[in-house]
């Protein structure tokens, strides 16, 4: 694939520290919205995602002006590396999950932090194995992401989610180009045999409006005839706040867990929003964020509910 060179914009570049403006400076910032879609998808967190950029930035510039010079396109370098600090940090979160207390759930992104941009110049090739930006930040795929190993994670979503071609995939993963094109044809398997057909955003609003509607009426019919027999309501509290440690498994169970719930903070405000991208739900206490809700809805029944009360997950729902 052919990408923007940011390199070409670069002609004088100086330290942080030598008095003279850096005139590449914006140029290699604006790849910062690229390296956090990249590394939220990577890791299923907002918060780790700006750990690696900032570690990126740091390691581009604690090298000499002459070596950041010398790199032809510092686009490239940036995902590399940022891609490499990823791998690394997937493969010590099997373990921090472990220590983790409750259930695990990506970090719920809200509208106004969503970068869902394209890349400039992209290949539209095989467009069967693509799948768009917005596409792959919605919680049940990120979900189907956290069943992957970490190589099958990266080479999937920087080949098929931001279209690098297997070689420099390659590069980043420390495999063959063959090796990645399996890795990613793997991924996709798990994402085939675990997704349904992505239910239209008008019937998914519905569902979830409805579901609001019966939970302030605390009505356990109503919320029974709206989730699968099979439903999964699973929550996060990541031992911060009280939150069921395992997940809730079917209809009836979870609408009594609910209008439990319900009759017990009679004073929480649940209001309609956007929750990676597809219709959720926000409970509200004193104007404060304290759960955020994303669904999985099949036809017009919800199949799984992930509720993240964790406070350290919903910063980017509480501060500006």
């Amino acid at each position: 694939m052919r990408r923007r060179k940011v390199g070409d914009t670069m002609t004088t570049r100086s330290g942080p520290g030598d008095g003279r403006l850096d005139p590449g400076l914006s140029a290699i910032m604006s790849e910062r919205r690229q390296l956090i879609n990249l590394g939220y998808r990577l890791l299923g967190s907002l918060a780790d995602a700006e750990d690696v950029v900032q570690e990126t930035y740091a390691r581009w510039y604690a090298m000499s002006r002459q070596q950041r010079e010398a790199i032809e396109s510092p686009g490239g370098w940036l995902t590399k590396v940022a891609s490499r600090i990823c791998l690394d940090l997937l493969g010590s979160a099997r373990a921090r999950r472990e220590r983790y207390v409750g259930e695990w759930i990506p970090e719920p992104l809200p509208d106004r932090t969503e970068w869902i941009s394209g890349r400039p110049g992209g290949s539209t090739a095989d467009p069967a194995d693509r799948v768009t930006l917005d596409e792959s930040i919605n919680m049940a795929f990120l979900i189907v992401l956290e069943s992957m190993t970490p190589a099958e994670r990266v080479a999937f979503i920087l080949h098929d989610v931001f279209r690098y071609p297997f070689a420099e995939v390659a590069e980043i993963v420390g495999r063959t180009p063959a090796a990645c094109r399996q890795l990613a044809s793997s991924a996709r398997r798990r994402i085939r045999t675990s997704q349904a057909p992505a239910t239209p955003a008008d019937q998914h609003a519905a569902a979830v409006r409805a579901f609001k509607q019966a939970w302030e009426a605390k009505d356990i019919d109503a919320l029974i005839g709206l989730l699968d027999p099979d439903a999964m309501a699973t929550g996060d509290g990541g031992g911060l706040v009280t939150a069921a440690l395992r997940p809730v498994e079917g209809a009836e169970q979870i609408a009594r867990f609910f209008a439990d719930r319900a009759s017990a903070a009679p004073d929480v405000t649940i209001l309609e929003c956007t929750v990676n991208g597809r219709p959720g739900l926000v409970a509200q206490l004193d104007g404060v964020t304290v759960s955020v809700m994303a669904f999985d809805v099949a036809g017009d029944r919800i199949k799984h509910i992930w509720a993240v009360l964790n406070p350290d997950k919903l910063r980017p729902w509480t501060t500006g």
